[in-house]
C-alpha cells in the first residue's frame, strides 16, 4: 500500500505533483523519504535508485535557479510560479534534509550521526581576525595554531606561546601530531584509540550516499551557469550575486562537515570518486540543460588560457617522448612564437617589453613540462571541479571554509593536495588578473598552510605530483610578465633582465602566496634536499632569482632634482627579502652538517653559473658605469652565504669552491660600489635624487634585511679581500671612494671626481668602510651565541630598549621556519648576562614608563664595540648616542673624565681559511695612506677630522695586533735605505715599516701651492733623489695605474712573475687622467717615519713640547704585561701611546727609535696650539660666557619694557593706586589681599569695577555617587553569573530617599531637605593663578583668532591658564574685601547664645541683595552672574532639576547649595575621607571654595526663604501649636525637620547668611544643628535595636532623668526619644519584618558611643573644612580614634574646661538652645502624625545610611586573558551582535559597543552616551580588543595607556604580541587616583575631539 501511494508521489512530473510543492506535504516529504530508505536497504535496490534518481532529479533541477541568476526578472518570475527564486532552493534543501534523514527528524539525525565522530583532530576552521593561539614550545610546524577553546584546554603553562589574531584565516592543529607534539593537546584530542568508536551502522548514511552526489552536481552547475568571462567590474557584481544564491546550499554543506568524522567520510567518498563524475557530467547527454552547462565548463577552461585534454593536438603539442631532445622542443616553442596560450591570456600585462618577453620565454622553457604544467588541466572528480570554480570565482570565503573543514579526513586532504597543487597553475593565472589581489592571496594561503605545513603530506606530494617543478615553473612564469630590461652597466647593448618594481605585481606583492608556500615547502627537510639534488630544478631557480639581480636601479642626479620621487624601493627590498633571501635561508638550514656538502657545491656552483652569465650579459670588464648604484643583489648574496655555511658549519676546504682571480675581481665591484655610495648617501651627493635614496640606504641595513643584505656583501668583499692582492684591493677601495686626489703630501690638491665639501666625509668612509671589513667577525668565526651577544649589545648601547623592540631589533635568521626562534633560550640567557632589567617607572602624572633593559656596567667597560654599533645604525644619530652614552658612563664611574674615542676593541681569532684577509694591514699601498694621512693631519691640511685620525689609527692599531713576521730577521736588515729604492717602504711589513724614515717625496702640486716656492734642497744631489724616491712621488698618482695594470695581469695569467713588475720605474704616468694641466712637480722634504709623526701627534694633541715619554724607561713591567687598563678608555692621546706601547712591544728597533726620537728636541709643532678637544672645552666656555650676557641683556630690555608698558597701562590710576598702599602699611588689620594678573602682570585687589577672577575649570563629576557602603571594591564580572547593581550606590540611595520625601510631602520643602550632585556635581578647581577679567575676554579673544589647532574648544569658553597652561573652562571673580576674614571676625565674644541666635535669624531676614544695589550693575556683579551660569550649564538639566514644578526657584537654590556640598565632600575624598592628616587644604592655595562660596552665598541671597518655612525656627523656637503645623489634609504636609539632612541645613544658613560671616554666628548654627544631628543619631539607633533593648533602655533613661547632667546624656534623650516615637506606630512592626531591621550585635555601651560617633562625624569633618576655608584656620591632625573628639573641641562644640581623662562621650558635644525634651517632643510629633499613616517608610526615612566608603574602580583580574576570553566574543545587549571594537565601563562594569553604529542614540555613540549618563560626561574604558584605556571627558577623549603590563614590564597595544598580560596595580592606582581628583584633563597631554563618534 505504501509502496504504491510513494511510488505515485514519485513518478514523473507529468503527475499531478504541483512544480512547488506546498508547505502541507511536509509529512510526505517524511514518509518518501522513508519509504524510498526502505526500498534502498533491500538487496535488489535498484528499483529504489531509479526513484530517488527521479525524484532528484525534479527536486534539484538546475534550470530554475539558473534562470533566476542568469535571466533577470521576468525570467524568473515566470520560472519560480511566484515564489521567487529563493523559494525553489528552499524546498530543494528541505527535500535533501529529509532524505538524508531517512524520514526521521533531520535534528536527530545529526546528533545520530555525530555520535560516531572519532574526534582526534579539532580542525576547527577560522577566518580572517580570528583570535587563536600559537605555542612555540609545542609546535613541530611554525604554522602551528590552535583555537581558543583547545589551547585552554591544554597545559602550556611556562611555554613560550602567543595570542594572534589570524590575518588569512586558518585551522585547529590539536590532535595533529604531523605539526605540534602531543603533549600539547588538549584533553579532547589526545589521541582515541579508534577501537572505542562504534562502527557506523550502514543504513545510517545510506541515504547520504545517493542524495549527495547529486546535490554536489546540482552545485557545481550552478557554478557553470553563473560564470561569465569578466569583462568589466559589473560581470564581478553578478558572480557576487551567484555566489550569494548559493550561499544556503554551500552553508548546507559545511554542516555537513561539522556533524564529524562518519559524514565526513561519505562526502570524501562522494567527492573523490571518478565514477559518479563521469556519469554525472558525462558531457553532452539527452537534457539540453546540463548540454548547455557543459558547454559553459569549456567555455570557461578556455578563456583561462587552458586546454581540455582532447583538444591538445589542436595546439599542435604531442606529449614528446622520453627520448626527444630538449634542443628540439626548445626549437619547437621558438618556432611555434608563443607557449601554447599563456601568451594570450598575458597580452594585456607586456605593452612594450612583448618582443623582450617572448624572446626570454623561448631561453627559459627547457622542454614542455612547464607546458604541461601550465596549460592542461582535466578535471576527473567533483572535488577537482569544485577547486576549479572556487579559484574562478576567487576563492568565495564559503567554499573555502568548506573545503578546509573537510581536511581531517586524511583521505580527502591528500586528494585534496593533489588537486591544489594541479591547480596551482592556474591559481597563479587568476591571482595575477583579481582585482582583489589581497583577499585572495589571504585565503589562498588559508588553504596552502594548512596542507603544506605538514611534512609527510609536502614529501608525498613532492614526489608524486612534481611539486616542487610546479612551483619554481609557476613563479618564473609569474615573473615573466613583468620583465624589463637592464639598463645597469651598459644601456645599449644589456641583454639582461630584471623584474619591473613599479608593476602591479610587485607593488601590491601579489606574489606573496607563492612564495610563501614555496618557503613552507622548503622548511622540510625531505623535501629541501630534493630541490638541492635536482639541478635542473637549480638552473631554473638560478635563472629566476637572477630576474632581481641589479632591479631597481638608481641613477645620479646630477643637474636638478628629480621631479617625481618613486616609492618603488618599497616593492624591491621586499620582493628581494621574501622572494631570494627567505627561500635561501629554508635551504640553508639543511645544510648545517659535513654529509650536505654536496648539495652547497651544487648550489654554488649554478650560482656562479648565473652570475657569469649576468656579466656577460651586461658587457661587464672591470669598471662599474659612474653614478648607478643597484641595492639587490641576490645572486651575489647566495653565493656568499653558502660559502660561510661551507666553511662554518660542512668543513669545506673554501679554496675548492672558489672561481679564478678574474672573476674574484669582478665579484667584488659590485658589492664595493654599494657601500662607497652608501658613504656618497650620507654626504648628500644624491641629495637630488631625493628622499627615497635615504630610504633605500637605511632599509639595506635595516634590521629585518641587515643579515640577507649588508652581512653578506661585506663577508663577500672580505672573501675577495683574503684572496685577492692587497695593494690591488685597498687602491680599488680609495678609487671607488673618489679619493685617491686627496691623498698627498701636497696641501693643496685638484680632486677630478669629488667637490671639495664631500672630500672629508667620503674619506671617512672609505676608512671606517676598512675598518669594518677588517674588524667584523660575523661570518669569519664568531660562533651564534657570540653573534647575538656582539647584536644585543650593539643595540643596547645605543639606546636603553624594552624586551620586545630588542626581539625586532636583533636580526634572526629571516626565515621563520628556520628555527632559530626569536625568545628563545639563547635570546634571554644572552640577555640577562648584558643587561638590567629596569623596572617601569610611575612618575605620577608624568608619562607611563616601559620596562627597559640597560647594559651592565661591564658591558660598557669591555664589550662597547663602535664598528658594529656604526654597522647596525639606520640612524647617524644612533652612532652619536651610543657614544654619547659611553663618555656618561666613564664619567659616572670615574675611568675617564674628558671626551672619550671610540675604544678599541679585542677581535675573536679569524677562521684559518680567512686568514689572507689580514694581508690588507700589511701591504705597502696601505702604509703609504696612513702615512700620507698622519703627515697631513700633523700640518693641518683642510679637510681632515678627528673622525679620520681616529680611523687611521684603529687601522695601524689593527696591523699591530695582527702582525705576522718573526722579527727575528730584523737586526740583519739594518742597512734598510739603500735595498729599497723602487718604494717608500722596505718590506710589507707595518712593525718594520713603521720605522722607516722618509726624506723627500716628489708631488704634483697646483701653482699656486705655497711648496712650489721652496728651492730644492741643495744639499741632495739630484741623483740621490731619484734614487730615494722615483716612484715614491708618483704613487699617490699610480693608486689607480697600479690597480689597472695588476687587473691586466692577472687577466693574463702572469701571476708568478706580477710581484717583480709590480712598481713602475718611471714617471712616466704622472699625468693624471683628466687632470688639470697647470700642475707642477715640487719636492717636499718629510724626513719622517710613522713612529715619529705619531709622536709629534701626541704633542700635538696635548698641546705641549716633548709630552711623550716612553713608559716603560719607569717601569719595565709594561712590557712584560701589557694589558693595561689604564689604556684601554680615553681620547686621541691614549691612543697613541697604546699604539706606541704595542709597537715598542713588537720589536726592540721600534722601542729603541721611539726612545731616540723622544730625546731629540721636538721641532716646534705648528703653528695651531690649541687641540681639537681642549678647544671643545674652551669654545664651550665661551659660548656659556656670550649666553649669559646675551640673557641678561634682554632681561634687562624685558624689565624696562614691561615698565613702560606698566606706566602708560596706568596713567589714570597712579595717584590714587598709591593711597591705600600707605594705608595698608599703617593698619595691618585690614590688609586687602592682592592678585596679580598673569596677563598683564600688575598687581591689585579685585575691585568692583575691575575685578579680579581665579582660573578654574567646572566639570560635571559622578565620582561621589559612586560610593559603596561596603569596603570591599566590586570586581569586574568576567562570567555571566557575576553582575553589578547599582542600587547600592551612594547615588542610587540618595535618589531613592528624595524620591520617597517628594511621594509625601510639599516639594519645596523636600527640595530644603537634601542635597544633590552625587551624580553630575559640578566640582571646581583651579590651579591658584588670577587675572583681571578683561584680560581674560581679550585672551580669549585672541585664542579664537589663533588658527593653530588646539586640543580644546574656545566657543566653549575653554582655555589653558597663560601661566602654568593648565586646563580651565572659567574665571571665578574674587570678592573685593580682606584675604581671610580672621583677625576682624574672630574675636572671642562673650554673647549668650540666645542673643547670637537672635542675631542669625535677623541677619537671615535683611532681603537678599548684591552688595551694591541693583540698579548700578557692576562688573563684579555681572561676572558673578555669568559665572553662575557656567556652573549651571557645566552639568546636564536632569542633574539640576528635581522639583516637580519646573523651574520653581527652589530648584536654583537646591542646585546651588548642592555645589558647595559637592566641593567639600570631594575635597574630603581627597583628603582620604576623614581630617585625620588636618594640615591645611590638600592643595594649599588652589582651593578656590572661599570664592565659591562668595559668589553662591549672592545668588542664594536673592531667594530668601520665606520666614515661615526657615528651618532655622524649628531648631531654635517651640511652638505652641504643635498640631497647626502639620498641614491640612488636602496640603502635603512639610518634611519632618528630623529627616532633614543636617549637612545640607548647615549649607543653607551659612549661605543665606549676609557675608563676610562672623565666626561666632558660625560656631552658633554649628551647635544648634549638632543638637538636631544627635537626635538623628538616636532616632535612628532606637529604630535599628530590638524591642527589648528598647524597654532596657527607656527604663534606664528614666532613672537618671532627675540628674544634673541629664540633657548631656545619651541615656536619657534616648530613653525620652524612645517614649516619643513609640506614641506613633514607628515601632509598632510585625515581627518578621523587625529582625532584618536589627543588627545581630548586642548593644553595649562602648558600641552605642562608637554608633553615635559614626553617625555624626561625617558632619563634623564638613563643617571643619568649611570652618578652614572660611576663616583660614588650621586643621588639627590627630589619631583615628579621636578624630571626634579633636573636631568637636576645634569647632568649639566642647567646653574648653572639659577634661580628658575619664573616656570621651559625644552627649557632652550638646548645647540646647531651648529645653531639649521640649524641643525632642516637638520634633517627633511631626514624625508620629506622619508614621501613624506611613510607618514603613517613616522608619526607612529615619535611617540615613552616612557611612559612604571611599569610590573605587572596579577591580580587575590578575590575567588579561580571563577578561579578552569573556568580553571578546560577548553579544552587546543592545543590538545583540557581537561589536567590533567592544568596551567596557570600569567605573560600573557596563558593557559598550565603542564606534558601534549599530547602538547609536540621535547622534551618541554608545560610548559617549554611556560617559554622560554615568559620569556626567567622564568615561574610563577599557578596550578589550586593545588592552588600552580610554578617557572620555566631554567633548574631548584621550588614549590614557594600559594598566596590563607582559612579563618584561611592556604595553601591549592592540594586543599585537599577544603574550600574556598582568595587571600593574601601581599603573591602575595611577589611574584610580585621576579618576578621583578629577585631573584627567592636567595631567594627559593628548586629547582630541570625539565628534560623538566613539
Amino acid at each position: 500500500m505504501a509502496a504504491a501511494a510513494a511510488a505515485a508521489a514519485v513518478g514523473g512530473p507529468q503527475q499531478s505533483q504541483p512544480e512547488l510543492p506546498a508547505p502541507g506535504l511536509a509529512l510526505d516529504k517524511a514518509a518518501t523519504a522513508a519509504h524510498l530508505k526502505a526500498a534502498l536497504s533491500r538487496p535488489d535496490n535498484r528499483a529504489g535508485a531509479e526513484e530517488l534518481q527521479a525524484l532528484l532529479e525534479r527536486v534539484l533541477s538546475a534550470e530554475r535557479p539558473l534562470a533566476a541568476a542568469a535571466g533577470g526578472e521576468e525570467a524568473a518570475a515566470a520560472a519560480g510560479g511566484g515564489g521567487g527564486p529563493g523559494a525553489a532552493e528552499e524546498e530543494a534543501l528541505e527535500w535533501c534534509k529529509c532524505l538524508l534523514a531517512g524520514g526521521g527528524g533531520y535534528d536527530e539525525f545529526c546528533a545520530a550521526v555525530r555520535a560516531y565522530d572519532p574526534a582526534a583532530l579539532c580542525g576547527l576552521v577560522w577566518t580572517a581576525n580570528f583570535v587563536a593561539y600559537r605555542c612555540r614550545t609545542c609546535g613541530i610546524s611554525p604554522c602551528m595554531s590552535l583555537c581558543a577553546e583547545c589551547f585552554h584546554q591544554g597545559d602550556h603553562t611556562g611555554h613560550d606561546f602567543n595570542m594572534f589574531r589570524s590575518q588569512a584565516g586558518g585551522a585547529c592543529d590539536c590532535g595533529d601530531s604531523n605539526v605540534m607534539r602531543e603533549s600539547g593537546f588538549c584533553k579532547r584530542h589526545q589521541i582515541k584509540s579508534s577501537s572505542n568508536i562504534p562502527c557506523v551502522p550502514k543504513d545510517l548514511l545510506m541515504m547520504s550516499e545517493f542524495v549527495l552526489p547529486r546535490f554536489i552536481f546540482c552545485l557545481i552547475q550552478y557554478l557553470r551557469d553563473g560564470y561569465n568571462e569578466p569583462a568589466d567590474v559589473s560581470s564581478e557584481k553578478d558572480l557576487n550575486k551567484v555566489l550569494q544564491l548559493l550561499e544556503p546550499q554551500i552553508s548546507f554543506l559545511e554542516d555537513l562537515t561539522k556533524m564529524g568524522g562518519a559524514m565526513r567520510s561519505v562526502l570524501t567518498q562522494v567527492l573523490t570518486n571518478q565514477q559518479n563524475y563521469k556519469d554525472l557530467t558525462s558531457g553532452p547527454g539527452e537534457n539540453a540543460c546540463a548540454k548547455k552547462s557543459h558547454e559553459k565548463y569549456l567555455i570557461a577552461l578556455k578563456s583561462s588560457g587552458l586546454t581540455y585534454p582532447e583538444d591538445k593536438l589542436v595546439y599542435g603539442i604531442q606529449e614528446p617522448s622520453a627520448g626527444t631532445s630538449t634542443l628540439a622542443v626548445q626549437g619547437f616553442a621558438g618556432a611555434t612564437g608563443t607557449l601554447g596560450q599563456v601568451d594570450s591570456s598575458d597580452e594585456e600585462d607586456q605593452d612594450g617589453s612583448q618582443g623582450l618577453g617572448k624572446r626570454k620565454r623561448v631561453k627559459l622553457s627547457s622542454g614542455t613540462k612547464d607546458q604541461s604544467i601550465m596549460d592542461v588541466l582535466k578535471h576527473k572528480s567533483f572535488l577537482e571541479e569544485l577547486l576549479f570554480w572556487t579559484i574562478k570565482y576567487e576563492f568565495p570565503q564559503k567554499m573555502v571554509t568548506f573545503l578546509l573543514n573537510m581536511l581531517p579526513d586524511q583521505e580527502y586532504k591528500v586528494a585534496f593536495t593533489k588537486t591544489f597543487v594541479q591547480h596551482y597553475a592556474f591559481i597563479m593565472k587568476t591571482l595575477k588578473k583579481s582585482h582583489e589581489s589581497d583577499t585572495m592571496s589571504n585565503r589562498i594561503v588559508h588553504i596552502s598552510v594548512q596542507l603544506f605545513s605538514n611534512e609527510e603530506l609536502a614529501r608525498q606530494v613532492t614526489e608524486e605530483c612534481q611539486l616542487l617543478d610546479i612551483m619554481v615553473t609557476v613563479l618564473l612564469y609569474m615573473m615573466e610578465s613583468c620583465l624589463i630590461k637592464s639598463e645597469l652597466q651598459d644601456e645599449e647593448n644589456s641583454l639582461h633582465v630584471v623584474v619591473n618594481c613599479g608593476e602591479a605585481l610587485l607593488k601590491n606583492n601579489t606574489y606573496w602566496p607563492l612564495v610563501s608556500d614555496f618557503i613552507n615547502i622548503l622548511s622540510h627537510q625531505s623535501v629541501a634536499k630534493r630541490f638541492l639534488e635536482d639541478h635542473g630544478l637549480l638552473v631554473t631557480w638560478m635563472n629566476f632569482v637572477s630576474f632581481f639581480q641589479g632591479m631597481n636601479l638608481n641613477k645620479r642626479e646630477l643637474n636638478e632634482h628629480v621631479e617625481f620621487e618613486s616609492q618603488t624601493y618599497y616593492a624591491a627590498f621586499a620582493a628581494e627579502l621574501e622572494a631570494c633571501a627567505q627561500p635561501m635561508w629554508g635551504l640553508l638550514s639543511h645544510c648545517k652538517i659535513r654529509e650536505t656538502q654536496e648539495y652547497t657545491r651544487n648550489v654554488v656552483r649554478y650560482c656562479l653559473e648565473a652570475l657569469q652569465d649576468w656579466f656577460d650579459a651586461i658587457n661587464f670588464v672591470d669598471e662599474p658605469a659612474p653614478n648607478q648604484v643597484t641595492f639587490h643583489l641576490p645572486l651575489h648574496r647566495y653565493y656568499a652565504m653558502f660559502l660561510s655555511k661551507a666553511v662554518k658549519c660542512q668543513e669545506l676546504d673554501l679554496d675548492s669552491v672558489l672561481p679564478d682571480q678574474e672573476m674574484l675581481m669582478k665579484l667584488m665591484i659590485h658589492p664595493l660600489q654599494i657601500q662607497a655610495s652608501l658613504a656618497e648617501i650620507h654626504s648628500n651627493m644624491w641629495v637630488r635624487n631625493g628622499l627615497q635614496i635615504k630610504g633605500q640606504a637605511m632599509t639595506y641595513v635595516q634590521s629585518h634585511f641587515c643579515n640577507s643584505m649588508i652581512d653578506p656583501d661585506i663577508y663577500l668583499l672580505q672573501v675577495c679581500a683574503s684572496r685577492l692582492d692587497p695593494d690591488y684591493f685597498i687602491s680599488s677601495v680609495f678609487e671607488r671612494f673618489k679619493v685617491v686626489d686627496l691623498l698627498t703630501m701636497a696641501s693643496q690638491h685638484q680632486n677630478t671626481v669629488l667637490d671639495a665639501e664631500h672630500e672629508r666625509s667620503m674619506l671617512e668612509g672609505a676608512l671606517t668602510f676598512l675598518v669594518i671589513l677588517l674588524s667584523l667577525r660575523l661570518h669569519l668565526g664568531m660562533s651564534d651565541d657570540e653573534i647575538l651577544r656582539a647584536e644585543m649589545v650593539a643595540q643596547l648601547c645605543m639606546n636603553d630598549r624594552t624586551h620586545s623592540s630588542l626581539l625586532d631589533l636583533i636580526p634572526e635568521n629571516p626565515n621563520p621556519k628556520s628555527g632559530i626562534i626569536p625568545g628563545s633560550y639563547s635570546f634571554e640567557s644572552v640577555l640577562s648576562a648584558v643587561a638590567d632589567f629596569k623596572a617601569p617607572v610611575f612618575e605620577p602624572g608624568g608619562s607611563m614608563q616601559q620596562g627597559m633593559y640597560t647594559p651592565k656596567a661591564e658591558v660598557w667597560d669591555q664589550e662597547f664595540d663602535p664598528v658594529m654599533v656604526i654597522l647596525r645604525t639606520v640612524y647617524r644619530r644612533d652612532v652619536q648616542s651610543a657614544m654619547d652614552r659611553y663618555t656618561a658612563f666613564l664619567k659616572q664611574s670615574g675611568k675617564f673624565p674628558g671626551n672619550p674615542w671610540p675604544p678599541y676593541k679585542k677581535r675573536t681569532s679569524l677562521h684559518p681559511s680567512y686568514k689572507g684577509l689580514m694581508r690588507l694591514l700589511h701591504c705597502k699601498t696601505l702604509h703609504i695612506v696612513l702615512f700620507t694621512l698622519l703627515y697631513k693631519i700633523l700640518m693641518d691640511h683642510q679637510n681632515l677630522s678627528e673622525h679620520v685620525l681616529c680611523m687611521v689609527l684603529y687601522l695601524i692599531e689593527l696591523g699591530l695586533e695582527n702582525s705576522t713576521e718573526d722579527e727575528s730577521d730584523e737586526e740583519t736588515s739594518v742597512g734598510g735605505p739603500e735595498r729599497c729604492h723602487d718604494s717608500w717602504f722596505p718590506g710589507s711589513n707595518l712593525v718594520s715599516n713603521m720605522r722607516h724614515f722618509i726624506n723627500y717625496v716628489r708631488v704634483r702640486v697646483p701653482e699656486t701651492a705655497p711648496e712650489v716656492k721652496r728651492d730644492s734642497p741643495a744639499s741632495t744631489s739630484s741623483d740621490n733623489l731619484g734614487s730615494l724616491q722615483n716612484s715614491g712621488t708618483a704613487q699617490v698618482f699610480s693608486l689607480v695605474a697600479e690597480r689597472r695594470k695588476k687587473f691586466q695581469e692577472i687577466i693574463n695569467r702572469s701571476n708568478s712573475e706580477a710581484n717583480q713588475v709590480v712598481r713602475p720605474k718611471t714617471s712616466s704616468k704622472w699625468s693624471a687622467p683628466g687632470s688639470a694641466p697647470q700642475l707642477t712637480t715640487a719636492i717636499l722634504e718629510i724626513k719622517e717615519s710613522i713612529l715619529s709623526l705619531l709622536i709629534k701627534l701626541h704633542h700635538k694633541l696635548s698641546g705641549k713640547q716633548n709630552s711623550y715619554y716612553p713608559p716603560w724607561l719607569d717601569d719595565i713591567e709594561i712590557l712584560i704585561q701589557p694589558e693595561i687598563p689604564k689604556y684601554s678608555h680615553g681620547d686621541g692621546i691614549t691612543a697613541v701611546e697604546r699604539i706606541l706601547l704595542k709597537a715598542a712591544l713588537q720589536s726592540r728597533m721600534n722601542k729603541r727609535i721611539i726612545e731616540e726620537i723622544c730625546r731629540k728636541v721636538t721641532p716646534p709643532v705648528p703653528p695651531k696650539k690649541i687641540t681639537a678637544a681642549e678647544k671643545k672645552t674652551l669654545d664651550k666656555e665661551e659660548r656659556r660666557q656670550k649666553a649669559r650676557e646675551r640673557q641678561q641683556k634682554l632681561l634687562a630690555e624685558f624689565a624696562s619694557r614691561q615698565k613702560s608698558f606698566m606706566e602708560t597701562a596706568m596713567d589714570v590710576d597712579s595717584p590714587e593706586n598709591d593711597i591705600p598702599m600707605e594705608i595698608t602699611t599703617a593698619e595691618p588689620q585690614v590688609s586687602e589681599a592682592v592678585y596679580d594678573c598673569v596677563i598683564c602682570g600688575q598687581s591689585g585687589p579685585s575691585s568692583e569695577d575691575r575685578p579680579t577672577g581665579l582660573v578654574v575649570l567646572l566639570q560635571a563629576s559622578s565620582v561621589l555617587g559612586q560610593c559603596r557602603d561596603n569596603v570591599e571594591p566590586k570586581k569586574l564580572p568576567i562570567t555571566e553569573e557575576e553582575q553589578i547593581y547599582p542600587w547600592d550606590t551612594c547615588a542610587a540611595v540618595h535618589d531613592v530617599r528624595l524620591s520617597l520625601l517628594q511621594r509625601y510631602f510639599k516639594d519645596s520643602s523636600c527640595l530644603l531637605a537634601v542635597s544633590i550632585g552625587w551624580e553630575g556635581g559640578v566640582y571646581v578647581q583651579t590651579c591658584g593663578h588670577t587675572l583681571h577679567i578683561d584680560c581674560h575676554k581679550s585672551y580669549m579673544e585672541s585664542l579664537r583668532n589663533d588658527q593653530v589647532l588646539q586640543g580644546f574648544s574656545v566657543d566653549k569658553g575653554e582655555f589653558t591658564c597663560p601661566l602654568c597652561r593648565q586646563f580651565a573652562n572659567s574665571v571665578l571673580p574674587c570678592y573685593p574685601g580682606s584675604n581671610v576674614e580672621n583677625n576682624l571676625w574672630q574675636r572671642p565674644s562673650n554673647k549668650s547664645m540666645q542673643d547670637l541666635i537672635k542675631e542669625v535669624e535677623e541677619l537671615q531676614g535683611r532681603p537678599g541683595a548684591f552688595p551694591v544695589s541693583i540698579s548700578s550693575e557692576t562688573n563684579l556683579s555681572k561676572e558673578m552672574e555669568s559665572v553662575m551660569k557656567d556652573i549651571k550649564n557645566t552639568t546636564q538639566k536632569k542633574y539640576r532639576d528635581y522639583s516637580k514644578t519646573p523651574g520653581s526657584p527652589d530648584n536654583d537654590f537646591l542646585f546651588m547649595y548642592s555645589v558647595a556640598r559637592t566641593n567639600l565632600e570631594l575635597e574630603l575624598i581627597h583628603r582620604g575621607g576623614n581630617l585625620c592628616s588636618g594640615g591645611a587644604s590638600t592643595a594649599g592655595k588652589r582651593s578656590c571654595l572661599n570664592q565659591l562660596f562668595h559668589v553662591l552665598a549672592l545668588h542664594m541671597r536673592l531667594y530668601s526663604i520665606d520666614s515661615e518655612y526657615n528651618p532655622w525656627k524649628k531648631l531654635t523656637q517651640l511652638v505652641e501649636d504643635m498640631n497647626s503645623q502639620l498641614g491640612n489634609e488636602e496640603q502635603q504636609p512639610e518634611v519632618p525637620i528630623l529627616y532633614h539632612d543636617v549637612t545640607s541645613l548647615l549649607l543653607i544658613q551659612i549661605l543665606m547668611m549676609p557675608q563676610p560671616l562672623h565666626k561666632e554666628h558660625f560656631t552658633c548654627i554649628v551647635k544648634v544643628l549638632f543638637t538636631l544631628l544627635y537626635t538623628q543619631a538616636l532616632a535612628a539607633l532606637s529604630v535599628k535595636c530590638s524591642e527589648e533593648d528598647r524597654s532596657a533602655w527607656k527604663h534606664m533613661g528614666a532613672l537618671k532623668k532627675n540628674t544634673c547632667d541629664a540633657e548631656k546624656s545619651y541615656e536619657v534623650l534616648l530613653s525620652f526619644i524612645i517614649n516619643e516615637l513609640s506614641k506613633g506606630k514607628l515601632y509598632h512592626e510585625e515581627g518578621t519584618q523587625e529582625c532584618v531591621m536589627i543588627s545581630p550585635i548586642a548593644w553595649s555601651p562602648e558600641s552605642m558611643e562608637k554608633y553615635l560617633q559614626d553617625f555624626c562625624l561625617p558632619f563634623l569633618r564638613i563643617t571643619s573644612l568649611l570652618q578652614h576655608h572660611l576663616f583660614g584656620e588650621d586643621l588639627p591632625s590627630c589619631q583615628e580614634e579621636e578624630e571626634f573628639s579633636v573636631l568637636a573641641s576645634c569647632l568649639g562644640l566642647l567646653p574648653t574646661f572639659y577634661q580628658t581623662e575619664h573616656p570621651f562621650i559625644s552627649a557632652s558635644c550638646l548645647e540646647w538652645p531651648v529645653p531639649p525634651f521640649d524641643i525632642i517632643t516637638q520634633w517627633c510629633f511631626e514624625i508620629k502624625s506622619f508614621t501613624e499613616r506611613h510607618a514603613e517608610q517613616g522608619k526607612a526615612l529615619l535611617i540615613q545610611e552616612s557611612r559612604w566608603k571611599l569610590p573605587h574602580l572596579l577591580q580587575l583580574p590578575e590575567n588579561y586573558n580571563t577578561i579578552f576570553q569573556y568580553y571578546h566574543r560577548k553579544t552587546c545587549s543592545v543590538c545583540t551582535k557581537v561589536p567590533k571594537d567592544p568596551a567596557v565601563c570600569l567605573v560600573c562594569g557596563t558593557f559598550v559597543c565603542l564606534k558601534g553604529l549599530c547602538c547609536k542614540q540621535q547622534s551618541y555613540c554608545e560610548c559617549v552616551l554611556h560617559s554622560q549618563n554615568c559620569g556626567a560626561g567622564t568615561g574610563i574604558f577599557l578596550l578589550i580588543n586593545a588592552s588600552v584605556i580610554i578617557i572620555i571627558r566631554g567633548h574631548r577623549f584621550c588614549l590614557w595607556g594600559s594598566v596590563y603590563l607582559d612579563a618584561h614590564g611592556e604595553e601591549d597595544r592592540d594586543l599585537r604580541r599577544g603574550k600574556p598580560l598582568y595587571i600593574c596595580k601601581e599603573r591602575y592606582k595611577v589611574l584610580e587616583q585621576q579618576w578621583i581628583s578629577h585631573t584627567f584633563d592636567h595631567i594627559n597631554k593628548r586629547w582630541g575631539p570625539h565628534y560623538n563618534g566613539l
